[in-house]
């Protein structure tokens, strides 16, 4: 499956990538994301995405499934997210340097995996909305740590702070456009529960056999 590398034309507000941030916190960041975001994954097909919800801590998390817009394979990608009118939105922290984010800009059919559902949806590029500062307020509250990790506290800042502190980032919007099933979704490793419990209950069972089941008869004496 092949995809459109020709990117959308930048809005002025696009132009600069990233948020004013140390670069050596970005790339901090960028390394620290990278190895959690495959955590992340592996837990979601074990089945436990839903465990992983937690706003106060690690976030309201979803992953989202896109095409790789010069390979056409499938990638995925979990990011934050929140839920306003119900609506989803989430972000691209990284703005335009993403990979992901460049992704979905060539190709806006996604899939997207939910605590309570998987859906396809089409990503739509709302940075310059109007109403910017709410829903991106909403996006961090749900971040959890990660908000706080890059300086941000989306409960206390100002509208005006707000958006300078974000300033670079993307805010995306996925319209659902119907729930969906087959192989491949969440929980696609759960098989893997049964064996484990299995194995486990076999190291544990070791132990506790009779000492006597195997030990030699000796001589009886006279």
């Amino acid at each position: 499956m092949t995809s459109k590398t020709n990117e959308p034309p930048l809005l002025p507000a696009q132009e600069k990538d990233i948020p004013d941030m140390d670069p050596r916190l970005a790339e901090f960041l960028r390394r620290a994301f990278w190895w959690l975001n495959r955590f992340m994954i592996f837990m979601w097909r074990l089945g436990l995405g839903i465990w992983l919800n937690d706003a106060r801590t690690s976030g309201q998390i979803m992953v989202i499934t896109h095409i790789g817009r010069k390979s056409g394979l499938r990638r995925q990608t979990p990011v934050n997210y929140a839920i306003v009118d119900g609506e989803l939105y989430c972000l691209a922290g990284f703005g335009r340097t993403s990979d992901w984010y460049l992704n979905v800009r060539a190709q806006p059919k996604v899939e997207i995996w939910l605590p309570h559902g998987r859906w396809m949806g089409e990503v739509n590029d709302v940075t310059d909305s109007p109403h910017y500062a709410n829903l991106i307020r909403q996006v961090l509250i749900g971040s959890g740590f990660a908000a706080l990790l890059a300086g941000i506290n989306p409960r206390t800042m100002s509208d005006d702070e707000l958006v300078a502190a974000t300033r670079g980032y993307r805010l995306l919007h996925i319209r659902r456009t119907g729930a969906t099933t087959g192989p491949g979704g969440p929980g696609d490793l759960a098989w893997v529960w049964p064996i484990a419990t299995a194995f486990l209950l076999l190291l544990l069972w070791q132990p506790f056999r009779p000492i006597h089941a195997n030990k030699p008869q000796g001589k009886s004496i006279q």
